[in-house]
């Protein structure tokens, strides 16, 4: 049935019912206009002669606003004080009320399915509500053409879980193209072997991509005057190329930088969405362990991936990469390992030069190791594979050949602060 108080006003729909009655036009070029079948035109007819000066086509809902139960109720206020109590938290990264998230976790949760207006009017109703700030005006559009073309990567610092009472690092990386979460990880220090560890998970899933876009923190660039060599930003790292660095040349893998926060706000929006669901989640499950939050966090990276509808793409980052890879725009390209080196420890790990002594030694810090295969003089290339957090694998390369192969305790290596 249309809508005719959204087409026409009730002057115009009285002239024509008068020219019906009038004989001057056939009901059903009226129908047509109208947009309306014939019951509801005799119905219009008939209200008419019955009563000419109140007829109106104005929609008046007749019916009672359904309520609804207490006990959902209830939930509801439940949750915005939940929300309210974070946001006025100044230690939990949380400026705004989030209705949709409220409307889900009701439903998952509860098992009470509610609108989200109903939700938004007792917010406003019972002083739950902020209007949101103004933000600058952004493009969001998709600048690559590829999967693989581009690849955001950065971390974030925050109190994801206010029940554990300390900040953890998230490092996340997130292709350009399909907006797809490559990698996402919790951790409670940031170091350039996390990082590259990021590295060697993406690129041994997905394969090489052609770029990474990072900003200028000191782990993914060494910036003059900024940093000084003196100062221990990378340690074990004896050239200005900090190691995240070093491991993507050997990949050939280009490097982007973005000179402003600005630059870096395509992934922003991600870590804001993740922002907003892992904390809150976080809370509600009473985490207070990194590893329940990297589940929480594996969780909703899933629902991102493979449910969510992207606002930019419109469409589900996962579908959207399957079909880059599938229709073959993609520049996702197969990982080998580059000669002469041998393994994938040789490729994504720290590295160090050091001068070999008259008694075939070098130094790391107070350890002194023997050197087999060597002569005193001799520059060698020590490749550090952290094995787990006690032990490392050194890999000793000398005019691209592998002399010898060692392991070091990590504290002796002096890891921990790396």
């Amino acid at each position: 049935m249309a809508q005719l108080h959204r087409k026409f006003t009730d002057e115009q729909v009285k002239e024509l019912i008068e020219k019906y009655l009038r004989e001057e036009v056939g009901r059903k070029y009226l129908q047509d206009i109208l947009g309306i079948n014939k019951t509801r035109f005799f119905a219009l007819v008939k209200a008419y002669r019955d009563s000419p000066s109140e007829f109106s086509i104005r929609y008046v809902r007749k019916g009672k606003t359904r309520a609804i139960p207490e006990a959902v109720e209830g939930n509801i206020l439940k949750e915005l004080a939940i929300e309210k109590k974070l946001i006025d938290d100044e230690n939990v990264p949380l400026r705004s009320y989030n209705y949709s998230y409220i409307k889900d976790h009701l439903e998952r949760q509860y098992k009470q399915k509610v609108s989200l207006p109903t939700i938004i009017d007792r917010a406003r109703k019972h002083d739950f509500y902020l209007r949101k700030p103004k933000r600058t005006a952004h493009d969001r559009e998709v600048l690559t053409n590829y999967a693989g073309e581009l690849i955001q990567h950065d971390s974030s610092y925050h109190l994801w879980a206010p029940n554990a009472q300390e900040k953890w690092y998230l490092i996340t990386s997130l292709d350009d193209y399909s907006r797809f979460i490559l990698y996402a990880q919790l951790l409670k220090k940031e170091t350039s072997w996390a990082h590259i560890l990021a590295l060697e998970s993406l690129i041994l899933t997905h394969g090489l991509p052609f770029s990474y876009y990072v900003d200028c923190h000191s782990i993914f660039r060494f910036v003059q005057g900024r940093d000084s060599l003196w100062r221990k930003h990378h340690t074990l790292t004896d050239e200005t190329d900090p190691q995240w660095k070093q491991v993507l040349y050997d990949c050939n893998v280009k490097i982007i930088y973005a000179l402003s926060p600005q630059a870096k706000g395509k992934i922003e929006r991600p870590y804001q969405w993740l922002q907003d669901r892992l904390v809150r989640t976080c809370v509600r499950e009473n985490v207070s362990d990194i590893r329940q939050g990297q589940k929480i966090l594996n969780q909703e990276i899933r629902r991102y991936n493979y449910r969510q509808v992207h606002s930019t793409t419109q469409e589900v980052p996962y579908f959207r990469l399957q079909r880059a890879l599938k229709e073959g725009t993609s520049l996702f390209r197969e990982f080998k390992v580059k000669p002469p080196f041998q393994s994938v420890k040789d490729i994504f790990c720290l590295r160090l030069d050091r001068t070999v002594d008259p008694y075939r030694r070098v130094s790391i810090k107070n350890l002194v190791l023997k050197v087999n295969a060597v002569t005193s003089g001799a520059k060698v290339n020590i490749r550090v594979y952290p094995l787990n957090q006690f032990l490392s694998e050194l890999r000793f390369w000398c005019n691209g050949q592998l002399v010898d192969v060692q392991r070091a305790k990590n504290r002796d290596l002096n890891l921990s602060t790396f």
